[in-house]
């Protein structure tokens, strides 16, 4: 493939590119200069981490397959800015551009609109990239025309307006610029969720569990599970995504775009569903809330918008769990590694579960629990009062009767739950839609002391649980929103004295540990 030398005379090229620091694009000018003299040689400057100076051997070897001659010459190529450390694979299509264009096999007039991310194989033809979501967004926010691998055009798809061109190769890619093709524009498809694949219906008795997970959903409250083993605790917090309102559609572009820059898509264009998330109990803190020399994203990252559930909760380290502390209460975690900080969004519910002691028997009605006292001690000072006292409802959950057990009847569905759920969120979307927070699980301290106003008699309660059972300032304040969420599926705008006594359960008499 030939392509005949253009009438602009300059040895500098420069192409607008963009990288990704965590899950947000950054943009990145990619300056590549050819001298007339000197040592032929590469130079590539910029902070460019293992992937992008590796970028050498594919340039050279893809421009060469794909039909062009370049002189060899001393190339200098510079990643701007400086200051930033560049990492990943978006960088070998704009090298490459900007090696056409300073040696005039490109006009700039070509490439300046253009914002150019995709990595090259040695054939010349462009290999999918993570993040694409991501650069398509900044793209668009920027009023550039987007390039990207062909291999990404599902999530470019997405951003509705996107003007785009996702060529196979890179020869594609130079003879539509010389032809000046026009680019083409996204338009997403319709938006659609599916229905949740595992039912309520499946779980026999454990009517309380079943209350609790209905509270946790309507309100957005974090939830504990505490029973033996057997008792049901992982299979009923399976089943609280299906309980949760459908994904708006910024809802599923935001979780999606974090799947996309971990590469976890795996082929699906868009998430519809609700993320969950199980993370094994050997799972580092980097693992769970993000870390690693160039900072990426976590567990708690992948929940968002979602639920995060851990079970076997003591059996993680406890400086594993401690690390959950901060997004627990903010929704999103900062990373900082050397100087490096980067920023995740976390904003997941949170469900736990875990055995009573290490053999799981304690307190259990027929089997003899089998440890001992200093192991039971040991078992519970694996999870902090700081991170109980963030979990606002507190669940125990005893073995399942012989009757349950034999049932066969079906018992109430997700569906059904689902519609209380959704009535009770649309009392809360009411109230504070001038307000930061959208459920009650969200409010701010003073937020709640303002909406969750007790009624006189509930006012007693509150005093005398407080004077009991030495409620902190922050669990009172939990009870207060998990009565709020009792009286919305209520269908009651009175916080009386029957939602906060409910509230008072969950918090006091079956605080577990």
């Amino acid at each position: 493939m030939a392509h005949p030398l253009l009438s602009y005379h300059t040895m500098l090229a420069t192409i607008h590119s963009a990288g990704l620091h965590g899950i947000e694009a950054f943009p990145v000018t990619v300056e590549v200069d050819l001298a007339a003299h000197g040592l032929p040689g590469w130079h590539l400057v910029g902070l460019p981490e293992t992937v992008v100076r590796e970028s050498k051997d594919r340039v050279t070897s893809a421009l060469r397959n794909a039909g062009f001659q370049l002189r060899y010459r001393k190339t200098t190529i510079n990643l701007a800015p400086a200051r930033r450390r560049k990492v990943g694979n978006y960088f070998d299509l704009p090298i490459a551009l900007g090696l056409l264009t300073a040696a005039q096999l490109l006009s700039p007039t070509h490439t300046a609109p253009l914002l150019c991310v995709g990595e090259l194989l040695l054939s010349g033809e462009l290999q999918a990239i993570p993040g694409a979501l991501s650069l398509a967004l900044f793209a668009r926010a920027h009023g550039a025309v987007l390039v990207a691998p062909a291999a990404n055009t599902p999530e470019l798809q997405l951003v509705r307006g996107l003007r785009y061109f996702a060529p196979h190769t890179l020869g594609e890619l130079v003879t539509q610029l010389h032809d000046t093709t026009p680019p083409s524009v996204a338009d997403p498809p319709p938006f659609t969720t599916r229905p949740p694949a595992l039912d309520m219906a499946d779980v026999q008795g454990q009517p309380l569990a079943r209350r609790a997970l209905e509270i946790a959903a309507a309100g957005h409250h974090h939830l504990l599970f505490l029973g033996p083993p057997g008792s049901g605790k992982t299979m009923l917090a399976a089943r609280l995504p299906g309980l949760l309102p459908p994904l708006h559609p910024d809802e599923a572009i935001d979780t999606t775009r974090i799947y996309s820059a971990m590469g976890r898509l795996n082929g699906t264009p868009l998430i519809t569903t609700r993320p969950f998330r199980a993370p094994h109990h050997g799972a580092s803190a980097a693992g769970l809330v993000g870390g690693g020399s160039v900072p990426e994203a976590g567990e708690i990252t992948l929940a968002h918008h979602g639920v995060l559930f851990l079970d076997e909760i003591a059996e993680f380290r406890r400086d594993v769990l401690e690390a959950l502390r901060q997004p627990l209460e903010s929704g999103q975690i900062t990373v900082s590694r050397a100087g490096v900080h980067a920023h995740f969004p976390a904003r997941f519910l949170f469900v736990a579960a875990a055995n009573p002691c290490h053999c799981g028997y304690l307190g259990h009605p027929t089997v003899a629990c089998q440890c001992t006292l200093a192991q039971i001690q040991h078992y519970r000072r694996k999870l902090s009062g700081p991170l109980l006292d963030r979990i606002d409802l507190h669940i125990g959950i005893g073995p399942l009767p012989a009757d349950d057990m034999l049932n066969t009847r079906p018992a109430e569905s997700s569906a059904v739950v689902h519609a209380r759920v959704l009535a009770a969120r649309a009392r809360q979307a009411a109230r504070y839609h001038a307000l930061p927070a959208a459920t009650n699980g969200a409010l701010s301290a003073a937020e709640t002391r303002r909406c969750c106003a007790p009624a006189p008699e509930a006012r007693q309660l509150l005093i005398a649980a407080i004077e009991r059972h030495g409620l902190s300032a922050r669990a009172y304040d939990r009870v207060l929103r998990i009565a709020r969420t009792i009286a919305d599926l209520a269908d009651d705008d009175t916080l009386a004295a029957p939602y906060v006594a409910e509230a008072l359960q969950y918090r006091v008499l079956d605080r577990p540990l």
